[in-house]
């Protein structure tokens, strides 16, 4: 998931883990409920003007070569919490949540950074967070076979 991030970074990558959580901030807008603002990161409230995120997701940044430890240390952070990465893809990672009423949250965690850039240690890069809508685990309704919804 994160890692094919991590290995454009590696070389630049010069921090270690980031292992203990500050005190959350007050709640901004549109920050999903578990995620607070770890060690290392700053909010970003216009995600860098980036990927037309702003309003959109909750956004954190660091240097591009310390992102990917942040990375890690937020997905370990949010299992703690009781949120499972589930999946993903290279820059991105899925998160459910079981609800105690039944059924499950679910979120996203995404890194980026402004690729018309060189991408040196120092750059900006970031994580966005945002809830992903409705009942994640729900079961979408079986399709009808066509010669049922096709008129004859």
């Amino acid at each position: 998931m994160i890692r094919s991030f991590l290995a454009a970074t590696a070389v630049l990558s010069l921090s270690t883990a980031v292992q203990a959580q500050a005190p959350a901030p007050p709640a901004a807008q549109g920050q999903p409920a578990d995620v607070g603002l770890l060690p290392g990161a700053e909010l970003s409230a216009d995600c860098g003007g980036l990927n037309n995120l702003a309003g959109r997701a909750w956004c954190v940044t660091a240097p591009l070569g310390q992102v990917g430890a942040l990375a890690d240390a937020y997905i370990a952070d949010l299992a703690t919490k009781g949120w499972l990465a589930a999946g993903g893809d290279e820059n991105r990672v899925v998160f459910v949540k079981r609800r105690e009423a039944g059924g499950c949250d679910g979120m996203q965690m995404v890194a980026f950074y402004d690729t018309t850039k060189t991408a040196v240690a120092e750059l900006p890069a970031y994580l966005g967070f945002a809830v992903v809508p409705g009942d994640v685990c729900a079961q979408p309704a079986a399709e009808k076979p066509a010669s049922e919804t096709t008129p004859q």
